[in-house]
């Protein structure tokens, strides 16, 4: 088999033109429709139409040794100095047999975030490879916007699109099927996700934040973590108002089987005790108002306490060259992060036993390269823990606060 050779499936129906090989046993076919479909080698034949019009094999005829063509010109074809076909297998992480992927949208310019335009894509976060197919919703059906294979630990542009295309990416689709190439592997079960996108966020400089996938901020959906599909909650409007009230919601059905009970009339009060009663409402109110008052003040204080509580409990280590060498004449910037990421494991090694132990790493605000190192150090060696910002009014943009779990 070859690329540009006609084939059919042989357990179903349909065929096209080989397009491409992923490893040694699938064969991408492109169909009519222009889709490449990954198909096993075992379920693809050859064919050709001779003058009956009826398929049969085709013969593979014997690879031919490398020679020198003679082009056109007259110059000629060294093989030696073809492009190499090979491509290296893909590359595996400790800690990536678990499947995490994400959708993220990357504006190309953050700064102008009115009139900047946008780009999708799809990161495969594991060990696998991730056959995946992103759709948008209009109206009652799905519209197909992208589909392909993600290799393992790498992201895949999908698409760049501008405002006017938002409305149309309000309701999104990923479907993912994952596996391993010539090694054997752990199942995982076929993932379809749905996501309702809210598009005022992406008039919102905050919501695109720093990532370990991009060099610019980004809005990032996590799709699987852990192996686990991340479904959305959605909500009606109306049992969102009954929430607020206080109003418990019955279903349809148990409302038309209650009986209809006759209201009694209740009996006539003179005035005086209309007054009465009016007095007394009145006093019942303002006590209810004072208890309110009183218990949100001891919620205040109750929050003031517990932040001096948590300021106590937080351990500041400052990694600043500056803080951890006397003199750094003649060393190497790559020496110097080193330096500053080797005390950064010590005091984590140290601490990681202390669950629910909160370190704040100063690291300056700089060119963020340390930072971004931190946070690969994290999501490698330190899973279970978890980190932000550290407190913007009194460390700024330069430090991390990471929680030890």
């Amino acid at each position: 088999m070859k690329i540009g050779d006609k084939v059919r499936f042989l357990n179903e129906v349909g065929g096209g033109v080989i397009a491409g090989f992923e490893g040694k046993d699938i064969v991408l076919v492109e169909d009519q429709d222009g889709f490449e479909v990954p198909m096993l080698r075992s379920q693809v034949v050859v064919i050709e139409t001779n003058e009956n019009n009826r398929e049969i094999k085709k013969k593979a005829a014997p690879t031919p040794a490398p020679s020198v063509r003679i082009l056109e010109d007259g110059m000629e074809d060294d093989p030696s100095e073809r492009p190499i076909a090979y491509k290296p297998k893909a590359q595996e992480r400790k800690g990536g047999d678990l499947l995490n992927a994400c959708l993220a949208f990357v504006p190309e310019n953050s700064r102008e975030l009115t009139d900047t335009r946008f780009e999708a894509y799809l990161i495969n976060d594991s060990n696998y490879y991730v056959f995946a197919t992103f759709a948008n919703n209009e109206g009652a059906a799905w519209h197909l916007r992208w589909q392909g294979i993600i290799e393992p630990n790498t992201k895949q542009f999908v698409e760049t699109f501008d405002r006017s295309a938002l409305n149309d990416l309000e309701r999104l689709s990923v479907q993912l099927i994952a596996w391993k190439q010539d090694k054997p592997f752990s199942l995982k079960p076929a993932v379809g996700v749905e996501l309702r996108l809210d598009t005022v966020k992406f008039y919102k400089l905050h919501v695109f934040q720093p990532s370990p996938f991009f060099r610019e901020p980004a809005l990032v959906y996590d799709i699987v973590r852990d192996d686990r599909p991340i479904k959305q909650v959605f909500v009606e409007a109306e049992e969102v108002l009954d929430a607020m009230r206080g109003v418990e919601r019955e279903p349809q059905a148990a409302q038309d089987e209650q009986p209809q009970v006759q209201l009694q009339e209740a009996p006539q009060r003179t005035r005086n005790e209309e007054r009465e009663a009016l007095k007394a409402a009145k006093r019942a109110l303002k006590e209810e108002a004072k208890a309110q008052r009183e218990k949100e003040r001891e919620k205040a204080r109750e929050k003031e306490h517990e932040k001096e509580r948590e300021a106590s409990d937080i351990l500041e280590i400052d990694l600043h060259i500056n803080a951890l060498l006397d003199h750094t004449e003649g060393l190497s910037p790559s020496v110097l992060l080193n330096t500053q990421l080797t005390e950064f494991r010590i005091m984590m090694d140290r601490h990681i036993k202390k669950h629910g132990q909160r370190i704040v790493f100063i690291h300056g605000k700089g060119d963020g390269v340390l930072r971004e190192a931190i946070i690969k150090e994290l999501q490698r060696r330190y899973r279970s823990c978890t980190y932000e910002d550290a407190s913007f009014q009194r460390y700024g943009f330069g430090a991390t606060m990471v929680t030890i779990r």
